[in-house]
């Protein structure tokens, strides 16, 4: 256990009002002026603003509250507890992994601080497609640098780790940009475990900003309680009822809470949002609800080197280039980002193929283990459509996302560029993370190994820590669910501002987009409930 200050345990001391989980139970009927849903990226933004408003806030998370003295760099602790169904939440058919948070702070608490601007070209093509004329980067920009500077979202001017590092180099030796991520971090430790809560309180989440602010402003917390349905009077929210639940989420004993509040916000992530607006069947006359949702599919590469490369340690995730994004029209072929990720030992067992004999040996050499990564910009072409969510029997949401042809040879322009940058950095073999892929030693090999691989689901292992769009942002009606002040367009005191209100993927790690855009949509949101003017400090 840390023993570095923990301003959680801190505020908790103060008195800050928190109810469920191992708190005091919540009140049977709760009112307010504003319901948020979440505690993530939108939600926290949101709570913070509205809270300086002077509007009564009450925020519902369904995972726990957990902070720098719980985060002990142990994957075993960190995925039953920060994250949605430990870590192994999975597209409908199981061919996809999504990584998500599900905690206090959402995935804010367990990314890799990874920040980014919405692009220029994802503006424009919304701006185009989807009746959004204001988005664009002159109009965007003061609010994202409000969000910056209150979360102290800047370039990481310490050297990448060696992981990092060869992607850099594999790049410049092959002609191709690459440039540091901004991060958003203050006194960062530079130990590596981003994934797993930040130890030294470093991450600037909303588990350490937002949502301090708004409860030290006196807005209450439900932890361990999940939303699950909207009630309706006519064309409004009446009321929210929630019900506890353990901390893996199964239901827990307990009376359910009915929030009562003049308007209310959806901010529970790009999967749980829609699913909540299915539940409780809110209208929806243009069958855009929970349609379009996209992943960022991504391919990884793995690459042995004779120098040590100890991927877990250090700045998880410091390099990248757009080169294969801006090589084809944004509507055309799938283009992507390349990252490089971290390598935590237990996730990575997982994720890599083979086993027994096979897997020992890719463990043992482990410490020699560099990875890069493709972000597949989805949602740009008609053959990229996205999934739906669905609900499943027990009225919890799902994500149906088919890997069609169009995506999966995207996958494989994208594990070719991949090879040829990680042989570039002088890699003594590459093997892309597929089922049927074996250790090719030269650049040539592999060119003509990954030509050959069966680019299908199962066989292409492929994951997402990325969700984004279901409840699509529009002009029109018929064209998304939320209009572009975030409301939605048949329940006039409804509110999305989270990913899910992206009309396509980013492009782009999306924690900053949704703060930028969030920032505007709460601070119109605060003038109109409360007639005060409010933003980020």
């Amino acid at each position: 256990m840390s023993t570095l200050p923990d301003p959680i345990q801190q505020g908790l001391a103060r008195g800050w009002k928190v109810f469920g989980g191992g708190h005091a139970p919540a009140a049977d009927t709760l009112d307010c002026d504003v319901a948020i849903v979440g505690s993530g990226a939108g939600a926290g933004i949101t709570a913070e603003l509205l809270a300086r408003a002077g509007l009564k806030v009450v925020l519902v998370e369904e995972g726990p509250l957990r902070s720098s003295s719980h985060f002990r760099q142990l994957e075993s602790d960190a995925y039953p507890q920060l994250y949605q169904e430990s870590a192994s939440r999975k597209t409908a058919d199981k061919a996809i992994a999504i990584l998500q948070g599900r905690c206090v702070g959402g995935s804010t608490t367990v990314n890799w601080t990874s920040s980014f601007r919405t692009p220029s070209d994802t503006l424009q093509f919304w701006r185009e497609r989807f009746a959004l004329p204001e988005l664009t980067d002159d109009f965007l920009s003061p609010w994202f640098l409000q969000a910056e500077r209150r979360l102290s979202i800047g370039p990481w001017l310490v050297a990448p780790n060696v992981n990092n590092d060869l992607l850099r180099l594999g790049a410049a030796r092959l002609g191709i940009p690459a440039s540091a991520i901004p991060r958003n971090v203050k006194g960062c430790w530079n130990l590596g475990s981003c994934g797993l809560g930040c130890p030294t309180n470093a991450k600037q989440s909303m588990l350490l900003t937002t949502i301090p602010a708004a409860l030290d402003l006196g807005a209450t917390l439900l932890v361990q309680t999940r939303a699950e349905r909207l009630e309706f009077d006519g064309d409004k929210a009446a009321a929210l009822v929630c019900r506890p639940v353990t901390i893996n989420s199964a239901p827990a004993a307990g009376a359910a809470t009915k929030l009562r509040a003049r308007h209310y916000v959806i901010a529970g992530g790009a999967i749980n949002t829609p699913g909540l607006l299915l539940r409780s069947k809110a209208p929806d006359p243009h069958g855009r609800l929970g349609q379009r949702s996209f992943l960022h599919p991504v391919v990884v590469s793995t690459a042995l080197f004779d120098q040590a490369i100890e991927a877990w340690d250090g700045a998880p995730q410091t390099m990248y280039t757009d080169h294969f994004l801006g090589v084809a029209p944004i509507d055309g072929p799938m283009g992507y980002k390349l990252e490089a990720p971290p390598l935590y030992p237990m996730i990575s067992a997982i994720a890599l193929p083979g086993f027994g004999a096979e897997q020992a040996a890719a463990l043992r050499a482990f410490p020699h283990t560099q990875a890069v990564l493709a972000l597949l910009r989805d949602g740009f072409h008609p053959e990229s459509p996205g999934g739906r969510v669905l609900l499943g029997g027990d009225g919890t949401p799902v994500l149906d996302y088919k890997l069609n042809a169009f995506t999966m040879e995207g996958a494989r322009r994208a594990l070719l560029s991949m090879a040829e940058i990680q042989f570039a950095a002088g890699a003594r073999s590459v093997t892309p993370v597929h089922q049927a892929a074996r250790p090719s030693t030269s650049w040539a090999q592999a060119k003509q190994a990954i030509s050959e691989l069966a680019m299908e689901p199962y066989l292409t292992r492929v994951l997402s820590a990325h969700q984004m769009g279901g409840c699509g942002m529009a002009g029109k009606p018929e064209l998304g669910v939320v209009r572009p002040d975030g409301r939605h367009w048949q329940l006039a005191n409804v509110s999305v501002h989270d990913g899910s209100f992206f009309p396509t993927s980013i492009g782009a790690n999306p924690q900053l987009s949704i703060y930028g855009l969030v920032n505007m949509l709460a601070t119109r949101l605060a003038r109109t409930l409360s007639g005060r003017e409010v933003r980020l400090v």
